[in-house]
């Protein structure tokens, strides 16, 4: 089938939904190009599908693939942020990494050289996981590629800073724990948004705040609101290089019910995506977004909220300069940010 796809700026964008089915062809994350169709790319769509991290249900190694089937019916403009990401910035999927589903730690080292590999040109990287072990890697690459520690904004129901999981170091609840220890991130400028639910005990949350972290919990989004939350995390974040970890499972289960340890009182898709937008500017060196887990989900309810997550968080890096082309739109952050 000849794709007919939508260009703009030089950039070549998605397959042209006005004319070819958006139920018609391989699905890639928006329909995007593949990353070996495009000669460079400035944000990279990559799916890392892993899940021998999790503690409770298992299968968000699926979860990549579910949302680029969800995201068939994102289209090019961005209302919301009055953007059209793929013409603001070649956007390409880059497939999958192939991850050992047997050896967590060499799983670990493969996804932190792909990561690596991935950025080398300047490109900017969204990944789709998969767990949220996952982060640890990516989080040890952007660090790399920032020159030094980075700020954290961190979606979640969870902490994800306990110690171990069985005598394990290594887990989806523990890659900021990990990340800390090794000095990674920029102590000033950690937050987690959307926590909730019970805890092992008191303890969790004086670790939590002995390695630097803020919390804003689902229930101060709900009595504060967007504009205030918003507020608080861009005066902690600053211009500091940012990375952003969206476990879907911040959602309340009525908004993501696939996911592999829902927990009830979350915020919604709405709130979330008010959140990120209010975010514009910010010097984000990379994001992921993980655990959707698409055997618990319900007509796609999940890989839906999913997609459009990671459709406004590449609307986001879309406007921020490659290492590679040193393209700015100062205005447009600037305004974005006020």
């Amino acid at each position: 089938m000849h794709e007919l796809r939508i260009e703009e700026n030089g950039n070549l964008g998605p397959i042209d939904s006005s004319r070819i089915p958006r139920f018609a062809g391989a699905a890639t994350y928006a329909r995007l190009p593949r990353l070996d169709q495009v000669e460079r790319a400035d944000v990279k769509v990559v799916g890392v599908p892993f899940d021998a991290g999790v503690s409770y249900r298992p299968g968000a190694r699926f979860g990549a693939n579910h949302v680029r089937e969800a995201s068939r019916l994102l289209r090019p403009y961005n209302p919301a942020l009055d953007a059209s990401p793929f013409a603001n910035a070649q956007v390409a999927d880059a497939g999958d990494m192939a991850v050992n589903p047997f050896n967590i730690h060499e799983a670990i080292e493969t996804i932190q050289q792909n990561a690596l590999d991935l950025t080398a040109d300047g490109a900017r990287l969204l990944s789709i996981g998969g767990d949220h072990t996952i982060a640890l890697p990516l989080l040890r690459a952007a660090s790399e590629r920032a020159g030094g520690p980075v700020a954290l904004l961190h979606f979640d129901a969870h902490l994800d800073t306990w110690d171990t999981y069985f005598g394990a170091e290594y887990t989806h609840g523990t890659p900021f724990r990990r990340a800390f220890e090794e000095g990674i991130l920029d102590t000033d400028a950690l937050s987690h948004v959307g926590t909730r639910g019970p805890l092992y005990g008191k303890r969790d949350l004086e670790d939590d705040r002995r390695f630097g972290f803020g919390i804003v919990t689902s229930s101060d989004v709900y009595y504060q609101g967007v504009r205030e939350t918003v507020a608080k995390l861009r005066d902690r974040i600053g211009t500091r290089p940012l990375y952003i970890s969206v476990d879907i499972d911040v959602l309340d289960p009525a908004h993501a019910p696939g996911t592999g340890t829902p927990e009830a009182g979350g915020i919604t898709s709405r709130e979330l995506l008010e959140i990120l937008r209010g975010l514009r500017g910010a010097n984000i060196v990379g994001a992921d977004v993980v655990e959707v887990s698409p055997a618990y989900d319900h007509a796609e309810i999940t890989g839906v909220a999913a997609s459009h997550v990671a459709y406004d968080l590449v609307t986001l890096m879309s406007e921020l300069p490659t290492a590679r082309s040193g393209r700015e739109d100062a205005a447009r952050t600037t305004a974005g940010a006020q």
